[in-house]
């Protein structure tokens, strides 16, 4: 996933998730490939940037904060955060924020 995300009109809310992983991958790659679907079906979704190296670093761009909040409560979207936070991250953080200006070319 290498693409910069096409986003709306200001403003909107981004989901900031970096993580360290644990050793090996334990379904984590398939987990992580299906979130990502998943999320693109959710209402208020935007659009997603990934980075998965050493430092992981995944934000998504969401409509409003209840937009994230239901993703958030999304059945199997907590059965994956049960998962990262019992085999899969030795840390992690995440961060909300409500974008109020951008740039680029």
């Amino acid at each position: 996933m290498s693409m910069i995300a096409n986003t709306p009109e200001l403003p909107y809310y981004a989901v900031i998730f970096s993580n360290h992983r644990t050793q090996g991958d334990q379904g984590y790659a398939a987990m992580a490939d299906r979130m990502v679907e998943l999320a693109k079906q959710q209402p208020g979704f935007l659009g997603i940037e990934s980075v998965r190296e050493e430092l992981g670093i995944t934000v998504s761009y969401w409509e409003s904060l209840e937009a994230i909040k239901n993703w958030k409560m999304c059945a199997e979207h907590q059965q994956a955060q049960q998962l990262g936070r019992e085999q899969w991250y030795s840390d992690f953080r995440v961060r909300v924020a409500k974008v109020e200006r951008e740039y680029g070319l």
